[in-house]
């Protein structure tokens, strides 16, 4: 049996699309792990299309359409989006590393990840589906899970992609151009899904037809080395598997430190985006009514968009030119500091407000780019465990979504009486948090530059 466990079965014919991963990819094992060479420009060109209409996907119905069918069916208890959206978070919570075992270990002539990426498109469509025939909110809830479960494991799969094909040079410029669909997608989702509001189905099933056919155009087009004859230290158990959505912080220093690093500044950033609407109309509105700074709203989120794509853009493409992540990562930290304590100060000057909020915009597109970048440096067991650390590495943002909103409910009424609220001290909370993520990674994390 061949030592190589990505090698074609013994006797079995090399298909065209095998030929043309192996020139394409040209992978050696040396002493020190498996060398990559540059990935092609087809190659990160699928992998964007593929992300975007995942992202459209699944951030349309967030943004948009699963409130629709929310206020349908429970128009008193509204709030209840809340608990449907964060019951699904904590599902894939648990069921991103488990997935990711799972792919880790497939023994297939397609390979490791490209069906993952297509059946979870799949599976995210057939959940789209339930929602808009849901006539009660229980139904309504196992389709929003169902939907989060494919859409996060199709996308999940192309970051595992990521790992097991990208040299280290093509980290930050591959992660930048990620960051950039990311911020687009959601946009773009939402304003599809906009198109058409009063029919059920074509508002979530548009969306979600982009990103089956991205993920197809992804399966047919990007080969991936045959796994028929890949070896594996021990079976697969049930304990094995609970025990790998854990690790042994000790035995991967870097690699946990940048994941309490994560938690950190994604705990930070939750805790201001979760009451930005709320903290404007607080400061710019008489009445402190959302509902009469609509058109501001608009403006601070088509900049924060648009500096937030270029700081994603800038930070990942430079990093890898300078080949430094470290100091991205603490300088968005600090930047990020700057503008959530520009925004705590700014009283009600809307160019002040402005001015912070595109300061934690850029800020966040250059962590965003970078840390996934990192991410891929000290990622542990690279080749063979990849989409397990994955998905250990996804709890820091999923445990940060759920956490901080319960956080800042207490912290937003200290200090104040009646119906006002302290949201100047969230940000600065907030401002904390992001200042010592950024410099535990520059202090702690010891294999990269």
């Amino acid at each position: 049996m061949s030592d190589n466990p990505n090698a074609a079965a013994p006797g079995a014919a090399t298909s065209p699309a095998q030929q043309a991963l192996a020139a394409d990819t040209q992978a050696e094992n040396t002493a020190t792990g498996t060398l990559r060479t540059p990935v092609s420009k087809k190659w990160i060109t699928l992998l964007l299309v593929g992300m975007f209409g995942a992202y459209v996907a699944l951030v349309a119905p967030i943004g948009l359409s699963l409130s629709l069918r929310v206020q349908e069916l429970a128009p008193s208890n509204v709030e209840i989006l809340g608990y449907i959206i964060g019951i699904a978070a904590l599902v894939t919570t648990i069921t991103g590393p488990l997935v990711g075992t799972w792919s880790d270990r497939t023994r297939s002539r397609l390979g490791r990840r490209r069906q993952f990426a297509l059946g979870g498109g799949i599976i995210g469509l057939l959940g789209l589906v339930v929602i808009a025939t849901a006539g009660t909110v229980p139904v309504l809830l196992v389709g929003w899970i169902i939907t989060s479960i494919g859409w996060s494991s199709a996308m999940n799969s192309l970051i595992q992609s990521q790992a097991d094909r990208l040299p280290e040079v093509q980290y930050g410029r591959v992660a930048g151009l990620s960051g950039f669909v990311q911020m687009v997608a959601p946009v773009v989702g939402v304003g599809l899904a906009s198109a058409f509001i009063g029919n059920n189905y074509l508002v979530f099933l548009v969306p979600g037809a982009v990103g089956v056919v991205a993920l197809l155009c992804w399966f047919l087009f990007v080969p991936e080395r045959d796994t028929r004859d890949a070896v594996f230290a021990e079976r697969l158990s049930a304990g094995k598997v609970l025990r790998g959505m854990v690790f042994n912080p000790r035995r991967y220093p870097d690699f946990a430190w940048n994941w309490l690093a994560r938690l950190m500044f994604m705990t930070g950033v939750t805790f201001t985006t979760t009451f930005t609407s709320l903290f404007f109309a607080s400061r710019l509105s008489p009445d402190g009514q959302v509902a009469d700074i609509g058109g501001i709203i608009l403006i601070m989120s088509m900049v924060s968009l648009v500096v937030t794509g270029v700081g994603a853009l800038l930070g990942g493409f430079l990093s890898d030119k300078l080949r430094r992540r470290k100091i991205f990562v603490l300088g968005s930290g600090i930047v990020y500091t700057v503008g959530a304590i520009t925004l705590a100060i700014g009283g009600s000057n809307f160019a002040v407000l402005l001015l912070g909020s595109a300061f934690t915009g850029v800020a966040l597109g250059v962590f965003s780019a970078v840390d996934q970048a990192l991410v891929l440096n000290v990622l542990p067991e690279k080749d063979t465990d990849a989409g397990r650390f994955l998905g250990i590495n996804g709890y820091s943002t999923s445990i940060a979504q759920a956490v901080a909103p319960l956080l800042a409910a207490p912290l937003i009424i200290i200090g104040v009486s009646g119906t006002d609220k302290n949201y100047g001290l969230l940000f600065i909370v907030a401002s904390v948090l992001t200042v010592v993520a950024g410099i535990l990674v520059q202090w702690k994390v010891k294999s990269v530059r």
